[in-house]
C-alpha cells in the first residue's frame, strides 16, 4: 500500500493511505543504511493489523527534495515568512533561508512579510519590494487583521507548503488564518529581548483541503550554510542567473575577477545589499572549510 508520512514521533510514524491513517515502525534496514523516514515521504507500507490500522514502513520512495531544518520532504512551496516589525526583518537570515529553498530545488519560493499592521511607515516595504520583488512573489499580511490572507490562501492551493522562518514572526497564528482547522498553539512575544518563544513542538502535514497540505515547523534564529558550496552559492541567487557563464573566466568566482558581468550589474538589477551578502556568505564557507 502507498501512502505519505504526515507525522513522525519516536519512531512511529503516522501514514495516510486512502482514507485510512497507519501507525507504522521503519524496517530496521533503514536504521541500518542511516536512512531517516521523514514528513512528507511518500512510502510503501506493509498493514500489519487492519483492525488498529498498525503497520510498517517498507520502501521510501525517491524524493524530490529534502529540507533539513525542518526536516521536510516533497515540497511544493516554501512560505519564507518574517514579520515587519517585532522583530524586525532580519535581511541577512531571510536570504539564507532563501538560499536554503533554491538550493532544495523547490518549485514554489514566496515571501511573506507578516504584521503590516503594525507597521507606521511604508518604507520598509517599499525597500523590501525594490529588492525582493522581481525575484520572488511577496505577500504582506496581518494574521491578526486578516489582510492580503485570502492571496495567501489561493498561493497554496494544490501544494504541500511549508512555512520556516524565525521564532516570533507569527508563523502559527498566519497558518491559523489561512488554514483554520488547524488550530496550532500560539506564543507571546518576549517584550524584553523581542524574540519568539518556540511554540511549535512537533512537524506535521496537515491536509486543509483538497490536496492541499501545509507543515507547521519549529521556528529558529539561525541557517548554516553547510551544505553549500562555495563554488555553487552563485546559483542560488536568481538575479545571478541571467550572467552566469558569460564572465571572462570560467571559472569566475565573482569577487575580484576583471571583466565579471555580475559584478557589471550591481546597482541595477542586481542589489548592492545581496551582492555584499554574496560575498560574506562565500567568504563564510570558505573559511569554514579552511
Amino acid at each position: 500500500m502507498t501512502g505519505r508520512i504526515i507525522k513522525g514521533i519516536g519512531g512511529i510514524y503516522s501514514v495516510a493511505a486512502g482514507s485510512d491513517i497507519y501507525e507504522c515502525s521503519a524496517r530496521g534496514k533503514f536504521r541500518k543504511n542511516g536512512i531517516i523516514p521523514t514528513v512528507g515521504d511518500f512510502v510503501e507500507i506493509s498493514v500489519l493489523d487492519e483492525k488498529n490500522k498498525k503497520g510498517s514502513v517498507d520502501e521510501i520512495k525517491k524524493r524530490k527534495n529534502m529540507l533539513i531544518r525542518p526536516r521536510a520532504a516533497n515540497i511544493d512551496c516554501a512560505v519564507i515568512t518574517f514579520a515587519v516589525t517585532k522583530p524586525d526583518i532580519n535581511n541577512e537570515q531571510l536570504d539564507r533561508f532563501l538560499i536554503l529553498a533554491q538550493q532544495q530545488k523547490i518549485e514554489n519560493v514566496v515571501i511573506c512579510i507578516n504584521k503590516c499592521d503594525l507597521s507606521e511607515s511604508g518604507d520598509e516595504r517599499k525597500r523590501l519590494e525594490k529588492i525582493y520583488s522581481p525575484l520572488y512573489k511577496m505577500f504582506f499580511v496581518s494574521a491578526e487583521k486578516g489582510a492580503g490572507i485570502e492571496e495567501l490562501r489561493a498561493e497554496l492551493k494544490g501544494k504541500v507548503s511549508v512555512f520556516a522562518g524565525p521564532s516570533g514572526v507569527g508563523k502559527s497564528s498566519l497558518i491559523n488564518a489561512a488554514a483554520p482547522n488547524m488550530d496550532l498553539a500560539t506564543g507571546e512575544i518576549s517584550r524584553k529581548i523581542e524574540r519568539g518563544k518556540h511554540t511549535t513542538r512537533k512537524v506535521e502535514l496537515i491536509e486543509v483541503d483538497e490536496d492541499t497540505f501545509i507543515m507547521d515547523s519549529p521556528g529558529f534564529t539561525s541557517l548554516s550554510l553547510e551544505y553549500i558550496k562555495a563554488e555553487e552559492l552563485a546559483n542560488y541567487f536568481r538575479e545571478f542567473e541571467p550572467y552566469l557563464g558569460k564572465c571572462r573566466f570560467n571559472d569566475c568566482k565573482h569577487l575580484k575577477e576583471p571583466d565579471c558581468e555580475i559584478k557589471a550589474h550591481i546597482g541595477e538589477d542586481i542589489s548592492k545589499e545581496r551582492y555584499e551578502r554574496f560575498i560574506k556568505f562565500y567568504d563564510e564557507i570558505c573559511s569554514r572549510r579552511g
